[in-house]
């Protein structure tokens, strides 16, 4: 309880911006000393201009009305917050906890990260299952509200919800009711409504608001929305329907059709609450309904929900949030009495420095909570680094006049006994390190060589494989057998010039059944010995040592040969390349899977049964030389 000192309660609503500055009395009652309001339009319900509709409207609130308080409760507005109500299971206290984190899991519908959630235990349903009040928001929503407030420097005590404020303003208000009450709260964009009952706590959220008649009335008249709200606040109000007469003022008429039908539909979702209420948790009917928000005092609204809910006109009332508040004289209750009915969260936030409340919630984030503690603890810090400059500046000026001459004199002996040692390690021992770390180099130089070595093997391996690989899918979709080597193998060396590997032109003898072949075809497949063709001029002999280098094998180019069989099929030619391509893409621990022919294959030339195409294979991992 805070007696004595004022705060601010403060509800960031979708149409408008509510603060109240409360004080606590002598005799412990809570104290109304100002108020203000201010609407936010259409921007308080579009996230992307709705920050800066509030800053503007809360430095005009503070500025216009004076407010003194520096400590301020926030109330989130209905449509960021995620509310139910969920019965668990009769379980050991000591797991209670655990259960309801389960269940916010479960329930909530983002990630437990990214938001904050609170809960409260409301009763014990008849069969022993505990009701729990969970809520939960956007950190992020959170965070918005603490910059607002923190540019008029002023401090976030606590975080709360509509529903949770409301139960508490309506409890401390109205708390000798018998059988059961429904409080509607019609907001701009959303409406809550709440059950009272005993002990017993209900509520639920609806997503339709008064803002639903400005925007169809604003269509259809084709005017803008801060029109269409004037019109409506000054004209609007719920036709009766039935035999009523019209009004004479045709957009009176037609703005008044326009709030019957936002009106009967918010009525089907408050009938469903209610039987909601009566059949799944056990309540019973409403005996009276009491009218909240900025679009209950629109004319008739009683009238229609008292018809449309077959209760008695006289059990229709609207809420009044400051029965029990007291009044500071200076507040002008005239322009209170036009804002009391919207003031219902303010007056739960203030309720909370007052005692205990009946739903106790707080959505501050950890972040914040620490910021404030750090933010509090500032000034014990800089004492605290000044205390330690000025021990630092002491020993200091010790230092300095007593320890530096000692050490003064200690090094310069130190140094006349180390000239002789420096003599020793520039004339032997640095030479030798130097030696040492060349050696080091040039072993290291080697290991990488001999490594790489076993790359070759694999990357000629793998070659091997996928022309076996190709000739077997030929010959098993064509029925005809066919042959594929490597005529020629040039790693792509960047910024050198390309060595050329040869010498592939015999091949190492695969699979195929070569019954029937000519000599010259075995001789081509190295199934009979034939002369190894010379090495091209300027390339030098892949078996000799490179020498040292930094450069790297990236890609490797080849150039492969096949047995056309063009008799067989037009493009069957190219159906070998293409296969021959697949097989070394889907080698991916060596090569990358990307296009890899070269040109067009080159036809048979006169004479031959041969043709040739090129490949570029980009290997995974550079090899170096």
């Amino acid at each position: 309880m805070l007696k004595g000192k004022t705060f601010l309660g403060i509800d960031f609503g979708a149409g408008s911006l509510k603060v109240a500055e409360f004080d606590i009395t002598e005799a412990g009652a809570l104290c109304l000393k100002q108020f203000g309001v201010r609407p936010l339009g259409l921007e308080g319900s579009q996230e992307s201009v709705r920050e800066g509709a509030l800053q503007r409207a809360l430095q005009e609130l503070l500025a216009d009305r004076g407010f003194s308080a520096k400590m301020f409760s926030a109330c989130a507005p209905g449509y960021h917050v995620f509310s139910k109500f969920v019965k668990l299971p009769p379980v050991d206290t000591s797991k209670v906890t655990q259960i309801i984190q389960y269940e916010a899991q479960q329930n909530v519908p983002f990630p437990l990260e990214e938001v904050v959630w609170d809960y409260q235990i409301t009763g014990t349903a008849p069969g022993g299952e505990l009701e729990v009040f969970l809520v939960a928001i956007k950190s992020e929503i959170v965070e918005g509200l603490f910059r607002l407030a923190s540019a008029p420097g002023l401090r976030l005590q606590l975080v709360d919800v509509s529903p949770a404020a409301l139960c508490n303003a309506f409890r401390y208000n109205y708390p000798d009711l018998d059988g059961c009450s429904m409080l509607l709260d019609i907001g701009a964009k959303t409406s809550n409504v709440l059950f009272f009952e005993k002990n017993k706590y209900s509520s639920r959220g609806i997503n339709i608001g008064a803002n639903s008649i400005t925007q169809d009335f604003m269509a259809e008249v084709r005017i803008p929305f801060s029109k269409a709200e004037a019109f409506k606040i000054a004209e609007g109000f719920v036709s009766l329907g039935g035999a009523y007469e019209e009004p004479e003022n045709p957009q009176q008429a037609q703005i008044s059709k326009i709030a019957r039908q936002v009106m009967t539909r918010l009525h089907i979702q408050v009938n469903q609450t209610i039987q909601f209420y009566r059949g799944q948790q056990g309540g019973s009917a409403p005996q009276r309904l009491f009218l909240a928000g900025g679009a209950s005092i629109m004319p008739y609204t009683a009238q229609f929900f008292s018809e449309k809910l077959n209760l008695p006109e006289e059990s229709v009332q609207y809420f009044n949030p400051l029965r029990n508040v007291q009044i500071d004289p200076a507040v002008n209750l005239e322009d209170l009495a036009k804002s009391a009915h919207s003031l219902g969260e303010v007056v739960g936030l203030g309720l909370r420095h007052l005692a205990q409340c009946p739903i106790e919630l707080n959505l501050m984030p950890k972040t914040i909570r620490k910021r404030q503690e750090l933010n509090q603890k500032k000034p014990y810090f800089v004492a605290t680094l000044l205390s330690l400059v000025l021990a630092l500046v002491a020993m200091g000026w010790f230092y300095d006049a007593k320890v530096v001459a000692a050490k003064r004199r200690a090094m310069a002996e130190i140094q006349a006994q180390a000239q002789p040692l420096q003599s020793l390690w520039d004339e032997r021992l640095n030479p030798e390190l130097q030696t040492a770390s060349r050696l080091r180099q040039e072993a290291d130089q080697v290991a990488l060589w001999a490594g790489e070595r076993l790359t070759w093997i694999e990357i000629m391996t793998e070659l091997r494989s996928a022309l076996l690989e190709t000739e077997e899918a030929i010959a098993k979709e064509r029925g005809v057998q066919t042959g594929i080597w490597i005529e020629r193998m040039i790693p792509d060396i960047p910024g050198a010039e390309q060595s050329e590997l040869t010498g592939l032109s015999s091949p190492v003898p695969r699979g195929p059944d070569t019954s029937g072949w000519s000599d010259d075809m075995k001789r081509r497949y190295g199934l009979l010995d034939a002369p190894v063709a010379p090495a091209e001029p300027g390339i030098e002999d892949p078996s000799a040592a490179a020498p040292a280098s930094t450069n790297e094998i990236a890609s490797v180019k080849l150039t492969c040969a096949a047995v056309s069989l063009k008799s067989v099929g037009p493009e069957i030619d190219v159906q070998i390349a293409h296969e021959l391509e697949r097989r070394l893409q889907s080698r991916t621990n060596l090569f990358l899977p990307e296009p890899m022919l070269g040109h067009d294959v080159k036809p048979p030339e006169e004479n031959s049964i041969t043709f040739s195409f090129d490949l570029t294979l980009k290997l995974q991992r550079p090899i170096k030389i």
